[in-house]
């Protein structure tokens, strides 16, 4: 059935890595691949679960004093292929792009940050930009994608994985994409509000 799509691959990119180790060790369990980055790719080999790095699919290391992750058309490709689209299997073939079937992100503390009284530098380098793409490359294509787009939505996954393995339905998908969009447009609106100042 097209409606419930199965997770195989898992793209982790967090800020806080509090509250992750039981989802991760339930997805582990279920056989799904983990995808990462820097501290969150070392946070999940600490626990003893193979990773692989982002940089040994798109064969470019994290540049410009990590800035620039996980922007690379392997990341987004493998996120908004579309898996009914002959055009889009063709060419995620031909580009060799992985199928990332879930990401979950937590941002980089914005809002947190300008509370601290911190210094402008400072607050300009916690405006994340990988996150928030990810984030919305992942619900917009929600037909084919779960976004887990917070830590306050990691337990709405592990209910998920605990009662029907790592296979979702469609209208989770869809629900987990609007609490994105909510968590992007929030993040936004915090960011346009500190630049008001």
């Amino acid at each position: 059935m097209a409606e419930t799509k199965k997770i195989k691959t898992a793209l982790v990119s967090v800020f806080h890595k509090d509250g992750l180790d039981d989802l991760l060790k339930k997805l582990n369990e279920e056989g799904v691949k983990f995808l990462s980055t820097g501290g969150t790719q070392q946070f999940i080999e600490s626990l003893g679960y193979e990773c692989q790095k982002v940089e040994d699919v798109t064969t470019y290391p994290s540049i410009l004093g990590g800035r620039v992750k996980t922007l690379h058309p392997k990341v987004f490709g493998g996120i908004l292929g579309r898996r009914e689209n002959e055009g889009d299997i063709e060419q995620m073939k031909q580009y060799e792009i992985p199928e990332i079937d879930l990401v979950i992100v937590d941002l980089y503390p914005f809002e947190q940050t300008v509370a601290s009284g911190a210094s402008e530098e400072d607050i300009i380098e916690k405006i994340d930009i990988g996150g928030i793409s990810l984030i919305r490359a992942a619900a917009k294509n929600f037909n084919d994608v779960v976004i887990v787009p917070s830590k306050a939505e990691y337990g709405v996954l592990f209910d998920i994985l605990m009662q029907q393995g790592a296979v979702t339905t469609k209208a989770q998908r869809r629900m987990l994409a609007t609490r994105a969009f909510g968590v992007s447009s929030h993040y936004d609106t915090a960011i346009n509000a500190w630049f008001e100042k």
